[in-house]
């Protein structure tokens, strides 16, 4: 079996859901997000693509029902030791499935939690359990119980927290040796990612983001390559990750000599960025860091260039996103406090001249300033050809 935390910490982290269980009067919970399942209980798959359950009851009993494939998978990395394979079976479905296994586990009449905020559980299928369990037992939204308890780290998480950071350093000087004038996006991304694979990471959430000349204003991945200029710039945003935990960074290089609306925008990027950090302590809520980006930025007039959040949680996360919540966003009142491990980002894109720039990193929150997980300074770097 393959644990990265001890039965101690999965344990605390079950004792931990349980008592919120009660507090909200559910007797058992259906997890579908495949973050709860991993930070319960070490199950570690990308089998929530089909459709699995791990259902969880108050007394402390856990229950999974996945495919075949996913029955060596949960029993090799996992503390789960009930585990029922749902059959490809004609109409049969495994929503039914996932009813008869209720019906054994003589659940018939319960308050039950669902997580429906999730990737793991599709529209398809989410219609399915509404429809299905709606006379089989109370069904209530609980899809925001598990991630109130992740987002604040335990000392182990911030173990692999650090080691992520520190991948993603390394990654940032694997590409930046690669950017120069003649140099393609394709060899760029492979020094990034290569450099996280060959010391012992993990694939990310999502694509690390390689974007050059006016691809450097997308926020988002995108097939297809380029070959850089004399004259350039390039966006990225990408993470390091181990055992599943990331650490991002977001930065835009410039080749050649920077335009001096590289410079204006990089000085307004570190402004907000400071005036960010000091809104990052205990206390203070997610919507008083995104009002610090706003109150800088639209300052400057550069509100048409600047985007409705600038950043949100990070832990174990898996496809389609390594984005977690809660997320900076204006008027957010989810509250601050120590060991919360966040990604700030500062990204400005000016369509009218064709710039961009990006300023982010990741964060470790305090006692009192949050602490940054990343070596990089800051500073707007320029690759001279």
């Amino acid at each position: 079996m393959t644990l990265h935390f001890s039965r101690e910490e999965y344990d605390h982290r079950r004792e931990r859901l349980l008592a919120v269980m009660e507090e909200n009067n559910l007797d058992a919970m259906l997890l579908f997000s495949q973050e709860s399942m991993y930070w319960l209980t070490g199950f570690d798959s990308f089998g929530f693509c089909f459709f699995q359950c791990l259902i969880v009851r108050s007394n402390g009993d856990m229950s999974l029902l996945t495919r075949m494939p996913d029955l060596r998978q949960a029993r090799h990395t996992s503390t789960i030791e009930d585990i029922h394979v749902w059959m490809d079976w004609g109409e049969a479905g495994p929503v039914n499935q996932l009813r008869d296994l209720m019906d054994n586990l003589d659940m018939l009449g319960e308050n039950i939690g669902v997580e429906y905020d999730t990737a793991g559980l599709t529209a398809y299928y989410g219609r399915q359990v509404d429809d299905k369990l709606k006379s089989f037992g109370n069904l209530k939204d609980a899809s925001t119980l598990i991630p109130a308890l992740r987002v604040q780290k335990s000392f182990a998480e911030i173990v692999y927290i650090r080691e992520a950071a520190e991948m993603a350093d390394n990654a940032f000087d694997a590409g930046l040796a690669i950017i120069k004038p003649g140099a393609n996006d394709a060899d760029i991304l492979a020094a990034m990612q290569g450099s996280v694979l060959a010391a012992g990471g993990s694939y990310p959430g999502n694509g690390f983001i390689v974007g050059s000349g006016k691809d450097a204003l997308l926020c988002r991945t995108k097939s297809g390559r380029r070959t850089l200029e004399e004259q350039d710039q390039v966006t990225l945003e990408f993470a390091g990750v181990s055992k599943n935990y990331h650490s991002a960074l977001m930065r835009t290089v410039v080749v050649g000599e920077p335009t001096p609306r590289h410079v204006e925008l990089f000085d307004a990027a570190v402004i907000a960025l400071k005036a960010c950090e000091e809104q990052m302590v205990p206390g203070k809520t997610f919507g008083d860091v995104f009002e610090a980006h706003a109150s800088v930025l639209d300052e400057r007039g550069l509100h048409p260039h600047r985007i409705n959040a600038c950043g949100y949680s990070l832990g174990a996360r898996f496809a389609p996103s390594w984005i977690d919540t809660p997320m900076f966003y204006r008027k957010n009142p989810f509250v601050i406090r120590k060991n919360m491990s966040l990604f700030l980002h500062i990204i400005i894109m000016d369509s009218e001249t064709e710039t961009a720039m990006t300023l982010g990193r990741t964060y470790l929150t305090t006692d009192t300033v949050p602490e940054p997980l990343s070596r990089l300074p800051i500073e707007l770097v320029a690759v001279k050809g």
